[in-house]
């Protein structure tokens, strides 16, 4: 695609469909993958702040990554305006090409610190420090947001233009609030609101679970791009608007070679093999691999055994 649907401040996306930031499963190999197959922009996972600046082994190894993965959005929470300038300075120098900051993770471990979605209670801190970042770094400075902490007190559009008058170039919504997690039904309405409350560039999320659910959520919500979570895990292909079970076995196993080769070759065997075993559960949805065949898959300690038995299944 030549012509870019939108733009980040200046930066053109060419595409609709933006891989969310999957915190477990947003590795460079994973990113890469989903670029190749028509992901417009991916995002990192979420990336602590605080853990940026003490130099975590589990941070640098989120921040590594490959010349191909443009365009890049890294993903930070935080609460603390100093710490996350800091880190945002950082990361920045690494090539990325989007900062986006969270306010909309609802994980208890996340909002207990007062990060994520916690901040939806503090629309003022949501402004100093978006305000703040977009002074800090010569990237643009994105977020995303749900609809609120709770049911009484969906600020959504409040914050959607507090983020818009502090200097973000572009806002990504889920349609639930923080004390909804992922239960019930996302709220296109609201997204929708948002998309006519403000002038940047908004990407709708929530409740995409197959190809068809993209047309119907840019038909109701008239957002600029879908970000796609969990509907990508084990299907690259959702971002060539292909559900998994259209997908034949035959094509599903190169790509499934391709994804763990290059999951070792970031992680080493023993990590690679380990953490690919959940993209792995995906890949096989939908497919004649038996129980037994299943287990050995999951069980495989090595690369050089798990690709026999893959190419004995498959019948290479």
């Amino acid at each position: 695609m030549t012509t870019p649907v939108f733009f980040i401040r200046d930066l053109p996306i060419h595409g609709p469909l933006i891989l969310a930031p999957l915190s477990g499963y947003n590795d460079q190999p994973f990113r890469r993958l989903c670029l190749e197959f028509g992901a417009a922009l991916v995002y990192t996972g979420l990336l602590s702040a605080s853990a940026i600046l003490y130099g975590s082994q589990r941070s640098d190894e989120l921040l590594r990554f490959h010349p191909d993965e443009h365009p890049l959005a890294c993903q930070l929470f935080g609460s603390d305006v100093d710490i996350l300038a800091k880190a945002a300075r950082a990361v920045e120098a690494l090539g990325i090409d989007v900062l986006d900051f969270n306010m909309g993770c609802a994980e208890p471990k996340i909002v207990k610190g007062g990060h994520g979605a916690a901040l939806l209670k503090d629309p003022a801190l949501i402004g100093r420090i978006v305000t703040r970042l977009v002074a800090t770094v010569r990237v643009p400075v994105t977020g995303k947001i749900r609809l609120g902490w709770d049911a009484g007190s969906r600020n959504y559009l409040e914050v959607a233009r507090i983020l818009e008058d502090s200097g973000a170039a572009m806002l990504a919504v889920h349609g639930r609030t923080a004390d909804q997690q992922y239960t019930g039904r996302a709220d296109w309405d609201a997204i929708a609101a948002v998309k006519q409350a403000v002038r940047i560039p908004v990407l709708a999320s929530g409740d995409v679970k197959c190809a068809a659910d993209i047309s119907r959520i840019q038909a109701r919500t008239g957002c600029d791009g879908v970000m796609i979570g969990r509907a990508a895990i084990g299907n690259p292909w959702i971002f060539q608007y292909r559900d998994l079970p259209d997908v034949p076995w035959a094509e599903r196993v190169p790509v499934i070679l391709e994804h763990l080769r290059r999951m070792v070759d970031f992680h080493g065997e023993y990590l690679g093999l380990r953490r690919f075993r959940k993209h792995l559960r995906r890949y096989l949805t939908s497919t004649d691999v038996s129980r037994q065949q299943r287990r050995a898959f999951l069980q495989c300690e090595d690369l050089a055994t798990f690709t026999a038995l893959l190419e004995s299944v498959a019948g290479v």
